[in-house]
């Protein structure tokens, strides 16, 4: 008691208070000797039990550190402020005191909430002891209080920024993967000492390298967008499927990722090809960042993956539509100018040309309306299709009823051949469809040494009015012929 009464109680740098339990412990084994067995659930059960021992704690003496700290100018200011400084949030904390207490602990601790005179919220560090000689009465308590508000206040902001980086991983629309690639690097830093300089040619010669370090990768975590984009129902299943996701096809873009790493760059991107646990193909654009902090080991990596699969249809899709024909789906007349430029700089020869025209189309046309006569392209186009189908010959719709198959390489046989399985596809589909028949004129020719492809388009193209202009001289024969016979059958 006589060192409490110094100078040091007085001048301690932290908040001390010096408090009579006595009357405290006396409920408690009061409570005991009415069967009281579980403390703690006994005090939640009813909180005014709480309040009751709280309000048999005497106060007998505070240092000057303690009415700094809650702003009092005296004892007898805190002493009838207490409820000011204790309140209701207190309480959970002052359970815990008291069963540490009835489990016969001669010192307890806590965190507790506390308040200024003025209002400002504490956050309190309280640790206690009963002093020596005091044991069995509980008259003597030393409490420290000291102000943890600055450090609890970071740790809340810590976790607060914390809990904000996880909803922003875990909710952000962008599959994201989170990665170790600190095996990875070990395996670039020990090729780079043993004096490894082109490392786009030692992967040339090395092909496993690049799938050792495919294995090197250790996987950390994937956010919900990641699961949704792959098709998984949970994590667990995406970490065991991760070979249906990232085929051997990837290897060639990992094996770019490692030039990007082995060149400094940790920060880079470029497109993918994944594949969805259903099969389906994900169009992605990679992005690769080492987190700060990390650039030494790469421990902790990430990849944002974003789904371009739409776009990528997009694109292909309208550079389909550069060079194909919607109705027929040929290649375009655009398309067939290139080929020719292709060709005629090749040293591939011969190179053969079929032209071909529809006969009567106008006819159908006229007759039973435009939608006739495009059913009549389409089955035309679906014919050609066929033909050069499994070759590296091409057929394109170069006007409104003309078409060309350029073969390169093609010997006299082949274009004989060609010629014949036109011919032939074009006997079965009219044979389905018997009221709008197709009938074409074709010409065709084959590169002579040192003729120009262009001379050669011309003979075809002759050939086929050639045989254009037959058909139509045939077919006003035979009208006369058919009108002769009918004036015939009328006389009679």
């Amino acid at each position: 008691m006589e060192i409490l009464d110094s100078s040091i109680f007085d001048l301690s740098p932290i908040p001390m208070w010096l408090e009579d339990y006595s009357d405290v412990k006396k409920q408690l084994e009061n409570w005991k000797a009415q069967g009281v067995e579980n403390l703690k659930a006994y005090l939640e059960e009813d909180i005014t039990r709480v309040t009751q021992c709280a309000h048999q704690i005497k106060i007998l003496k505070v240092n000057h550190k303690t009415l700094e700290l809650f702003e009092a100018q005296s004892l007898k200011h805190l002493t009838q402020n207490l409820n000011a400084i204790f309140q209701q949030e207190m309480f959970e904390s002052h359970i815990l005191e008291l069963v540490q207490l009835w489990d016969g602990q001669t010192e307890f601790n806590s965190t507790a909430t506390n308040y200024t005179l003025s209002g400002k919220r504490l956050d309190i560090k309280l640790r206690a002891v009963i002093l020596p000689g005091y044991e069995d009465s509980w008259e003597r308590v030393l409490l420290t209080t000291e102000d943890i508000s600055d450090y609890l206040n970071a740790s809340r902001l810590e976790q607060k920024n914390r809990q904000l980086a996880e909803a922003r991983f875990n909710y952000s629309p962008t599959s994201l993967w989170v990665e170790d690639f600190s095996r990875v690097k070990y395996r670039m830093d020990h090729l780079k000492k043993i004096g490894i300089d082109d490392f786009g040619t030692f992967l040339d010669v090395h092909q496993d390298f690049v799938h050792q370090c495919v294995e090197d990768i250790i996987l950390l975590d994937v956010n919900q967008a990641t699961l949704d984009l792959f098709k998984a129902p949970d994590k667990d299943t995406l970490f065991k499927s991760l070979d249906k996701i990232f085929t051997k096809d990837m290897h060639v873009t990992f094996k770019e990722q490692l030039i990007e790493l082995w060149n400094g760059n940790i920060h880079h991107s470029r497109e993918a090809i994944n594949y969805a646990l259903d099969g389906s193909i994900r169009n992605v654009l990679l992005q690769f960042t080492v987190f700060p902090g990390y650039e030494d080991d790469w421990s902790m990596v990430q990849l944002a993956l974003t789904d371009i699969t739409a776009r990528k249809k997009a694109e292909s899709y309208l550079e389909y539509l550069g060079k194909h024909d919607v109705l027929t789906k040929l290649y375009n007349r655009s398309f067939f100018t290139e080929e020719l430029h292709r060709l005629e700089r090749g040293i591939v020869r011969p190179v053969s040309a079929i032209f071909i025209d529809m006969n009567g189309i106008k006819e159908i046309n006229d007759n039973f309306g435009h939608d006739a006569g495009d059913d009549v392209l389409r089955r035309m186009g679906n014919i050609l299709n066929r033909t050069v189908h499994n070759t590296n010959f091409t057929a394109s719709r170069i006007g409104g009823d003309e078409f060309v198959v350029l073969m390169q390489g093609a010997t006299p046989t082949t274009v004989q051949s060609t010629l014949m399985t036109i011919q032939e596809l074009m006997n079965i589909d009219n044979q389905y469809y018997s009221t709008h028949q197709l009938s074409i004129s074709m010409g065709y020719a084959s590169t002579f040494e040192n003729e120009s492809i262009d001379e050669m388009l011309k003979r075809a193209d002759q050939a086929m009015y050639q045989q254009k202009n037959d058909f139509y001289a045939y077919m006003r024969e035979q009208a006369k012929a058919d009108n002769a016979e009918l004036r015939r059958n009328r006389a009679i």
